[in-house]
């Protein structure tokens, strides 16, 4: 393997793990934020916190 062909490969694996990276904690925000469960609607009831 050429000097060239290692750069250019260290370099394409350090793009597809920061890549891998950045798609894991954007999936974990979006998680996060579509979510609370303990935010149920419940008729004539105040909500459980006030972040409801």
């Amino acid at each position: 393997m050429t000097a060239r062909r290692q750069k250019l490969f260290a370099l394409t694996a350090a793009v597809a793990v920061a890549a891998g990276f950045i798609a894991a904690n954007a999936h974990l925000i979006a998680v996060a934020i579509g979510s609370q469960p303990a935010c149920t609607a419940v008729a004539g009831a105040e909500p459980a916190r006030r972040a409801c």
